[in-house]
Formats: C-alpha cells, structure tokens, sequence
C-alpha cells in the first residue's frame, strides 16, 4: 500500500462516490473571442474559479483565461512553444509551485515523429476586474516519441505525486496508456515511451454518434485517486485505490456518466477539491457542462 499517498490525501474517493457525479443544470458558454476551437482544460491550481484553455493546431501560442461561468478573463503568449496541435492542457502543484502543461501531441495522420509537452509556471491571476495579458516562457519541455511508431493522442494528464504524465491514445483500438517523467529530463534525446496497459471507453450499444469511443481528453483529480476521460459520447471514470498503479486502475472497466450531449467534445477537468467535473466542445462559444455531486 502507498502509505506516503495515504498521508497526503488521506480522504479518497470510493467506488459510490465516484457514482455519486451528476450532470448539472449551470448552462455557461465560453465567450472569449478568440477561443474558437477548444482543445484542452485545466482549473487553476491556485484559485478553482479559474479554467485555462487553449485552441487547437495551428491557432497562436496563447493560453486563454476564464471563469468558470466562461467570463473571459485575458490570455498570455507562450514563447518558445509554437502551436502546431496543441491538444491538451493540465494543471498540477508541484514542490509548492502551480504549474500547466501543453500537450502539443497531435497526429491526426500518425506521421509526426516527435512530440512534445511543455511545461511552465503558472501565470499570476488577474486582479478582480482585470485581465490577463503579457507572455510566459517555459520551464522545461520534453522530445518523445512512441515506440512502434506515431500515435494520435489527444489525452494528457498529471500525477504529480508519483511524478508522472499519462497519456491515452486516440485512435488506437482499443485506446492504448502510456506514461512518462514529470520533471525535466537530464538529455536532448526525445524519450522512446512504451505501452503500459490498454483501457476501454466504449460508448453503449446503439449509439451512433462516430468515433464515440475514442479519449479526447483526460484529467486526473488533485489528489491522484480518480481519472476522468472524456469521448464524443461521453465521461468515464476510473477510480484508483492506493496501493493500484495507474496501469491497473485503466485496466478496470470505467464508470460512465450521464452523456454530456456536445457536438464535440475535446477536453476534460476537475475542480482542485475532486468535486466537479468540467467538460467543453470545439467551436465558438461552447458550452461548458459540468457534473456534481
């Protein structure tokens, strides 16, 4: 058993609590402007009223800042990151200091020999009444590649506890795991991740929604015992016990929630106390849904 988990967040979820989520009734939309194509959230790790957001590929290498009701709340530039298909975005603390990470891993065609994920402080919050604006440069980034071959991948998150980032393929049937360092690697070399386990998202019987089973996002809840990903149809939850790893936790069957109904749902998060669940589509002025309990 991970006693060292166990000190550090000694109220976990249990299978009924996990059970307990339920879609809301909060109808919010996401209005900053420039945010047209969503693909990746996060809740700020400082204050949970805040989410970060991001566009897709080929969009600026902004990270866009709103409420939780959508207000949009200004954006900062990443330098020495272009955006070539940003596809995720996580948030984590980490010796006492609020980070995110991009996750610029897309590969819709598998043709893209190196990944990468970058990894930077996270910006101070705006003042009541302000916005955000400026720019931010990265801490450190990691170069990988998939053993096999290119994968498409679209879901990222962050074990800060264990030091690690999880990532679940897309396209991959089933949905492949893998999983990589934290911290800032000791070479240039991009690092060669190996499959640690397969998992399952599959929508149910009837559905015809296309590519429904397929993670297009992926959180895990500040307190490393529940993962959440989200697919076209829908959000699965994975309960993990203390002493599991994350390769057994993904290898349980999932449990699913209400269907969020988004026309195109990309990204997934958590409130910082494990007890919301927000999920957004692609295009302008998404809705942003949330689950409670």
């Amino acid at each position: 058993m991970n006693l060292a988990r166990l000190l550090i967040f000694p109220t976990l979820f249990s299978l009924a609590q996990a059970a307990d989520f339920h879609l809301t009734d909060e109808k919010h939309t996401i209005q900053p402007p420039a945010v047209n194509e969503a693909s990746g959230l996060a809740v700020s790790p400082k204050n949970d009223r805040f989410l970060w957001t991001l566009n897709d590929s080929g969009g600026t290498p902004d990270l866009h800042l709103l409420t939780t009701a959508g207000e949009d709340r200004g954006k900062v530039t990443v330098t020495r990151a272009a955006n070539i298909d940003w596809e995720d975005i996580a948030s984590f603390t980490l010796d006492g200091k609020s980070y995110l990470l991009i996750a610029d891993i897309g590969d819709n065609n598998a043709v893209r020999p190196i990944r990468t994920v970058h990894i930077l402080l996270e910006p101070t919050l705006p003042a009541d009444g302000q916005k955000l604006t400026g720019s931010v440069t990265t801490a450190w980034h990691i170069d990988f590649t998939y053993e096999g071959g290119p994968r498409d991948c679209e879901s990222v998150a962050v074990d800060a506890v264990a030091g690690k980032i999880i990532l679940v393929s897309k396209r991959t049937k089933p949905p492949e795991v893998y999983e990589m360092p934290l911290r800032a690697p000791k070479t240039s070399a991009p690092l060669v991740l190996k499959k640690t386990s397969v998992t399952s998202v599959d929508s149910p019987a009837g559905n015809a929604l296309p590519f429904a089973s397929q993670p297009t996002g992926l959180d895990i809840s500040a307190d490393c015992t529940l993962a959440a990903v989200v697919t076209y149809y829908g959000v699965f939850l994975f309960p993990r016990k203390p002493e599991e790893s994350w390769v057994e936790a993904f290898s349980h069957k999932p449990q699913p929630l209400a269907p969020h109904a988004l026309p195109q749902a990309e990204s997934v998060a958590f409130s910082k106390d494990g007890k919301r669940i927000y999920v957004i589509s692609e295009g302008k002025n998404s809705p942003i849904r949330s689950y409670g309990f």
